[in-house]
């Protein structure tokens, strides 16, 4: 884990770009929509350090009072907090000034490889800047502490609004100002990939655009090298250092309630705190919940632990209004911010979207995660994926494998430890779509195709499966899941699966070795006893997958490479009836048809399904949610078309998640929605009515 480089930035392989003369019209349109992109945020960018550099050098100043009676900042504070801005903002205005007219321009003609090649060869600034970020922002954290006049300022920076915006400013903090030239450094490589993936080995640009990412990828390696191990740790009282490995936001289960825990994984202690509540304007801080050393933690086996606590579980389908009116709130504030709405209005809107992600984030979580201490206390988190939970065991076990000794902490090291908290954090704000910068992607709204053909590099037979997962609402969510191929090294699924995406950046697959062994006793319906053999990750970039076509690549974990296929449907596409040509079928036709030739109040496809749901998927993790093989789906799709008389035994032998996975099709196929067109918008008026008293999730 990086203090500074949140991201993944490790050197990857270049992208294949198109041969000599290949798709030239369309590559050269691609290139044209990376630039237009990323000149976008590269306004919103010079606009952001230009509020930096206006506020540390305008005329009402700290520098312009730092030599009077009353400074605001010190000489020294100011070169500090801001060094480096000015260096950055320029070379990032000129780069802006003289990339702007190409794209305006373009045509086949244009080149700008020497414009990317000039800004990597500049990144001996960045270093400088990144070497001094830490001292910075802990220097602006004392002024504010002890200056009023900084702390008001610096908690509400005036950032000018891009161009073509209807906001003419927005409100940023000194720290995420800070924040911003590290990650525009990640973003800029990520671009870069995707201009060499759209430009033919022939033209001009590409060997300059090859020598900027090999620049880039170098200084982003040699940064995570240098870091200084002291930034991400703490001195402890006895002059030893304790260094920060991971953070994050988990959900606990205490006192059979659920409460949002921020847990922090230093080199020889796991330790669970949350934060005070602070009144406005006072420095916040965390209070320890409990402490383990890593020495004393051990993992229970499934069958040594015990069950569950009982938790109240919030029904499903309270879950999906939640998700519903989180929607309909994002459109409200959509409608206000186009209407150019009182700021106000807006606000009191994120702040109800905020209340209802954060019960969401608190309620959905399933999978356990159990923590024991050689002193006999057990905790237990509940995850929303075993991708995650994955992490944090092998974190901790990685941490383990050190000689390491068990202590106490006395109370004076325990609270410079928890005050440290603070301060090493690289997770700052709890995982909600609210918490997200304007200027940050949305994500991607509509269905992914993925179709996960198979799988190699395993050295020995087993019995194998993937799980697919995708980030939703901030958090990730496990979606579908493949058949177990048996005693194997090379399996071969080829099994599609349809996957909703509601604000997705990612997609995660999971390769597990199917557990068989009946004396693992599963306590919790929620465990998985199954071996992870590898998990691997990729970013959906919408260019790559809003194509029509499959696009097939391969993730490689631990070895092992997983071959699969995706492609993309947008929302508008997905939301597009059209109805069946013939009407004898049920898929595509009306309701009414269907049920005055049926001669029954509710066609007999839902009844079925529905039925067939209740018998065997009420204990399913995950129905309705988890998608079903398309294959599947398909088979039953035509089966009830043809009014087949094996439905019931195709039914009966068919998976569950397939079956649930019909239904929706079918609602999802009607020529006109359940909710009308002429009752939606009262619907959706219900849907975002205020909720009812929140539950507590901090205590």
């Amino acid at each position: 884990e990086r203090l500074i480089l949140g991201a993944d930035v490790s050197p990857q392989p270049l992208a294949q770009p198109p041969g000599p003369g290949v798709e030239a019209g369309k590559g050269l349109e691609m290139r044209k929509l990376v630039l237009s992109g990323f000149l976008a945020s590269e306004e919103i960018y010079i606009n952001q350090l230009e509020a930096f550099t206006g506020y540390a050098l305008g005329p009402s100043s700290p520098l312009a009072t730092a030599t009077t009676s009353q400074p605001v900042l010190t000489i020294q504070q100011i070169e500090t907090i801001f060094y480096k801005i000015q260096d950055i903002y320029e070379i990032h205005k000129e780069f802006y000034d003289n990339l702007c007219p190409k794209v305006q321009q373009w045509d086949s003609q244009v080149t700008m490889g020497h414009l990317f090649q000039k800004l990597a060869s500049q990144l001996g600034v960045y270093k400088a800047f990144v070497d001094n970020y830490k001292v910075a922002l802990e220097t602006a954290e004392k002024c504010s502490q002890s200056n009023n006049q900084f702390q008001k300022i610096s908690e509400e920076l005036k950032v000018k609004g891009p161009k073509d915006s209807k906001d003419s400013h927005t409100s940023v903090t000194m720290e995420a100002l800070l924040y911003k030239p590290i990650d525009r450094v990640t973003r800029s490589t990520l671009v870069l990939h995707d201009l060499l993936k759209h430009t033919p080995v022939d033209h001009p640009d590409y060997p300059l655009l090859q020598d900027a990412l090999r620049i880039s990828q170098n200084f982003l390696s040699s940064i995570n090298e240098d870091i200084d191990p002291r930034r991400t740790a703490v001195t402890t009282p006895k002059g030893e250092t304790r260094q920060l490995v991971k953070d994050g936001f988990l959900v606990e289960v205490s006192e059979s309630s659920r409460k949002l825990r921020h847990v922090f994984l230093f080199t020889d202690v796991l330790l669970c705190a949350k934060l005070k509540k602070t009144s406005a304007g006072k420095h916040q801080q965390y209070d320890c919940k409990w402490y383990i050393p890593l020495a004393d933690l051990v993992f229970p086996s499934p069958e040594e632990s015990e069950a569950s606590p009982q938790v109240h579980p919030f029904p499903d389908h309270e879950l999906e209004d939640m998700k519903m009116k989180i929607s309909a709130l994002k459109s409200e504030i959509q409608k206000e911010k186009a209407n150019k709405g009182q700021s106000r209005a807006i606000e009191r809107l994120k702040k109800k979207m905020f209340e209802n992600e954060f019960l969401l984030l608190l309620n959905s979580p399933t999978i356990p995660f159990r923590i024991h201490s050689r002193n006999g206390k057990s905790y237990l988190f509940l995850l929303s994926s075993d991708y995650e939970r994955s992490e944090w065991r092998e974190a901790i076990q990685k941490l383990q494998k050190k000689d390491l000794q068990a202590f106490v902490l006395s109370s004076v090291e325990l609270q410079v430890l928890t005050g440290s908290c603070f301060k090493l954090r690289t997770v700052h704000n709890i995982p909600v779509t609210s918490n997200k910068d304007d200027d940050e992607s949305p994500g991607l709204y509509g269905f992914l195709h993925v179709i996960v053909h198979s799988a190699k590099g395993f050295k020995q037979s087993a019995n194998l499966y993937c799980t697919l997962e995708v980030d939703s609402f901030g958090y990730f969510v496990s979606k579908a899941k493949t058949r177990v191929f048996r005693d194997t090294t090379e399996p071969k699924w080829d099994e599609e699966f349809e996957i909703e995406l509601e604000g997705s950046q990612s997609l995660r697959i999971l390769c597990y070795d199917k557990c068989y062994d009946k004396t693992k006793v599963n306590k919790d319906n929620n465990e998985i006893v199954d071996k992870i053999m590898g998990k691997g990750q990729i970013q959906l970039d919408p260019q790559t997958v809003e194509t029509k076509n499959w696009h097939t690549d391969v993730i490689e974990m631990n070895g092992i490479k997983v071959e699969f296929s995706m492609k993309f449907t947008s929302r508008d596409m997905s939301l597009k009836r059209t109805p069946s040509k013939k009407q004898t079928g049920v898929f595509g036709v009306k309701i009414s048809v269907v049920t005055k030739r049926e001669r029954s109040k509710v066609p007999y496809i839902v009844r079925q399904c529905v039925e067939e749901v209740e018998k065997r998927g009420i204990e399913e993790v995950g129905i309705y949610r988890i998608s079903g093989v398309a294959t599947d789906i398909q088979a039953l799709k035509a089966v009830f078309d043809a009014n087949n008389k094996d439905i019931l035994l195709m039914l009966s032998d068919m998976d569950i998640n397939a079956i649930a996975g019909t239904l929706k099709l079918y609602f999802r196929e009607l020529p006109e929605p359940l909710l009308t067109d002429r009752l939606y918008p009262a619907f959706m008026e219900g849907i975002g009515a205020a909720p009812g008293d929140l539950r507590a999730g901090w205590g």
